[in-house]
């Protein structure tokens, strides 16, 4: 019988809850994600311009709602404002199947429901990353971000072929309903978690007063400066290869809604592996070249991309594209949050969460539309090699000019 170290994360009662909603959600995210690309780009016909609004159109709540929400997450408590997102996207799920119903289903309703999951993303998301931290003691987030990733990648194994065999079966729209069960299933667990929190109030305390003392502590920090400028750019790459890839696999590729969910499914592997091994990976070499290491992954995956084939050989290079970037973004994510929040007192990791992502995903919107345009005007493979190349430079970039790849562990205490 196994035996799990005395201070294993497992042992926990409070993770493990956390840790079974973040699977539950995240297999309801990957069916999601599947469903409504396949409804853009097969029942609706969507050009690759159209897809890249509706990737803007997820973004775009991060620029209008990551910096205010940032003040407010840090005067009230976090895991009601998680639980209730998670609400709000079932019922946003369940709308679009009631409005298919109705016959009325377009571009404009997908738009609108890609905004709204942006804004679930940016306020509950926000504070799903700090309930972790009053959960999880700092020198252990490391590992609880890599376990994160496994719940990930077990959910990117089994959701995409559950999302491609319900799609197939019973339509996308009513796989969208299905979704919404899953999130209820994940509220359940939310509030059966107890986190001791007393939410910070301050005297006479003002918006804009809380916001600059927010972004001053973010600009005179560093790393925290860093990692945003090289997050951003990567972001930018990601979104231009990786916004075309539904129109590449199902016109260039040929693949059906259930081929496509697969192909999903087998790229899990690389988030299982690299959420199985980048805790270790990270104290062997130092968050900070994990970190860059994932990057270079990510761009090797997209420039083989660019030149496959439309054929076999092509399926298998799409695969090993999914298989790339997949864990590409478990190295760079587990280690760049780890390192953020643990050198962030925790009076200002709202703010700090918030500025971040408003820093880091502003460049992504970017990208969006970006891809939509290369993709429509120069070919999809132009818009997936241009993310590889530029990734593959940026890394080269980040690794002999900044400090990040002296980056070689977690702080232990924030200032």
């Amino acid at each position: 019988m196994l035996t799990l170290p005395s201070e294993d994360l497992w042992r926990d009662r409070s993770y493990r809850r956390i840790w079974l909603s973040i699977l539950i959600s995240s297999i309801a995210g990957q069916i999601t994600a599947i469903a409504l690309a396949l409804m853009s780009a097969l029942m609706l016909n969507a050009t690759p311009t159209q897809i890249g609004f509706l990737g803007a159109f997820g973004i775009l709540p991060f620029l209008l709602l990551s910096l205010p929400s940032g003040v407010w997450l840090d005067r009230v408590r976090k895991l009601p404002v998680y639980i209730a997102g998670e609400v709000v996207m079932a019922m946003t799920l369940a709308s679009i199947t009631l409005i298919w119903s109705m016959g009325q289903l377009g571009m404009e309703f997908l738009y609108a429901a890609a905004f709204i999951s942006g804004c679930v993303s940016v306020i509950s998301g926000t504070a799903s990353q700090i309930v972790l931290t009053q959960i999880v003691a700092r020198q252990k987030l490391v590992e609880a971000h890599s376990k994160n990733a496994l719940a990930t990648s077990s959910a990117e194994i089994i959701g995409p072929g559950t999302a491609g065999l319900l799609i197939r079966l019973i339509g996308a729209p009513f796989a969208l309903l299905a979704n919404g069960v899953l999130l209820i299933a994940s509220v359940t667990l939310l509030r059966g978690l107890h986190v001791a929190e007393t939410p910070v109030t301050k005297q006479n305390a003002h918006f804009w007063h809380e916001l600059t003392e927010g972004m001053r502590f973010v600009l005179q920090t560093r790393l925290l400066v860093v990692l945003a400028i090289t997050v951003g750019g990567w972001q930018i790459c990601q979104t231009t290869a990786m916004v075309v890839q539904v129109l590449f696999a199902t016109r260039t590729l040929g693949l059906n809604e259930y081929q496509y969910g697969l192909c999903f499914s087998l790229a899990g592997i690389g988030t299982l592996m690299a959420s199985t091994i980048g805790h270790r990976l990270s104290r062997r070499i130092g968050p900070g070249p994990c970190f860059i290491s994932g990057i270079l992954i990510s761009g090797i995956g997209w420039l083989q991309l660019a030149w496959a084939p439309s054929n076999g050989w092509g399926l298998v290079s799409f695969q090993v594209m999914l298989f790339c970037f997949s864990a590409g973004t478990v190295l760079i994510f587990s280690n760049m949050l780890a390192i953020r929040q643990s050198v962030t007192p925790p009076p200002l990791l709202g703010r700090m969460t918030s500025i971040m992502r408003f820093a880091t995903m502003l460049p992504a919107g970017l990208g969006s539309l970006l891809g939509g345009y290369v993709g429509e005007h120069f070919g999809l493979r132009a818009a997936i090699g241009l993310g590889g190349v530029g990734a593959i430079l940026l890394g080269l970039f980040v690794w002999h000019f900044s400090l990040i790849r002296n980056v070689l562990e977690i702080p232990n205490d924030a200032p």
